[in-house]
Formats: structure tokens, C-alpha cells, sequence
């Protein structure tokens, strides 16, 4: 079992009412389904706010990043990097901004 530590945007906190740093637990192999499945699972207020709760696809302005990268656009069963698996380097999860 993998502890990975997860950063929530802060307007997405704070009406979730958690603390911006979350601490979850994944079985097997870490990947951004299974982060996001075990997110939601400990946090239910959390279903539907990150991906569509029918489809769960990523919502829109939502962005995943770990380690320098943007993972919003990979496979969602593709491995996440070690470090991330092993808790030492944080997934963010980002509100994107848009407007003109």
C-alpha cells in the first residue's frame, strides 16, 4: 500500500472543508484513477468536484501535475512516478483559470 500525498486547489478545500494537503492511501499500482478513486472514497464530498461523476472524466478546468509535469493528459491507469507512489513528491491538483 502506497501513501500519496495529494494538493487540493484551495477554493476546492475549502468548500470540501479539508485541509489542502491529503494524505491517501492506494492499493496496488499508483495510478491518477486509482489516486482519485481512494481521494473520493475518504472524501465523498470530493465525487463529482475533480471528474464527472457519470463518466468520470476529468472536469474541464481541472489539471493534474506531479514532478514538473502535467499528467491531465495521460492515460488515467498509466503508473504514476515512483516518487509520487512513495509520497515523496506531491500530485497538485489545479483549478485552471480562464477568462478574457
Amino acid at each position: 500500500m502506497s501513501a500519496v500525498r495529494v494538493e487540493l486547489p484551495s477554493g476546492l478545500s475549502t468548500v470540501a472543508r479539508l485541509p489542502r494537503d491529503v494524505l491517501v492511501r492506494v492499493e496496488g499500482v499508483v495510478t491518477l484513477a486509482a489516486v482519485l478513486d481512494a481521494l473520493e472514497a475518504a472524501h465523498p464530498v470530493l465525487r463529482g468536484m475533480i471528474r464527472d461523476a457519470v463518466t468520470g472524466q476529468r472536469r474541464k478546468f481541472i489539471r493534474f501535475f506531479a514532478c514538473q509535469r502535467d499528467f491531465s493528459h495521460h492515460a488515467v491507469d498509466e503508473a504514476l512516478p515512483d516518487v509520487v507512489a512513495r509520497g515523496e513528491e506531491v500530485l497538485l491538483i489545479v483549478g485552471a483559470i480562464a477568462g478574457g
